[in-house]
């Protein structure tokens, strides 16, 4: 940049400083190609769990690239129950190998043992195509996404951003 602004000095001055040709060309450099691109996310709470609808999986995945957060992913279409839900989630979420299976755990995974690694990012989180059956009903289908607005609300109370999207097949 100082040979830049050597060179400036350097031409001789036509009118105005800003109609030198140099000048001009410069902050044309200067302007980006594209606009800026809108802010991920930029309309949804910073701690929230919400259905899908209004965004595509790719788009959430290149939202928390774009974020630098940690991007979880778990596509339910194949459970049945409750236990077919935690097993798939514990397998795509890459959990312990020691992970309990039960609502309990499931909330210790996605809460205390991160917090503990060191400072967290934040996390945008997919819950794709949960069953709505008679082995998974309502009631457990409200259990399992207390315990991810129960993650949100933890992770709120550190000032981590914290957002679950899910389905229902």
């Amino acid at each position: 940049m100082k040979a830049f602004e050597q060179f400036q000095l350097a031409v001789p001055m036509m009118g105005q400083p800003d109609q030198s040709p140099t000048i001009k060309k410069a902050a044309e450099m200067d302007q980006p190609l594209r606009p800026p691109q809108e802010v991920p996310l930029k309309s949804v709470r910073s701690n929230i769990v919400q259905s899908i609808r209004a965004f595509q999986v790719h788009e959430l995945q290149a939202a928390a690239a774009q974020l630098g957060q940690h991007f979880l992913y778990a596509n339910l279409a194949n459970a049945q129950s409750k236990q077919d839900v935690l097993d798939m989630i514990a397998v795509q979420f890459m959990f312990p190998t020691h992970f309990g299976k039960n609502f309990d755990a499931l909330y210790d995974c996605m809460t205390d043992p991160l917090h503990k690694s060191g400072l967290q990012p934040g996390f945008i989180v997919v819950l794709e195509q949960i069953p709505a059956n008679a082995k998974f009903d309502k009631e457990a289908r409200e259990q399992l996404l207390d315990i991810f607005r129960d993650a949100a609300d933890y992770w709120a109370d550190r000032k981590i951003p914290f957002r679950c999207f899910y389905s229902f097949l």
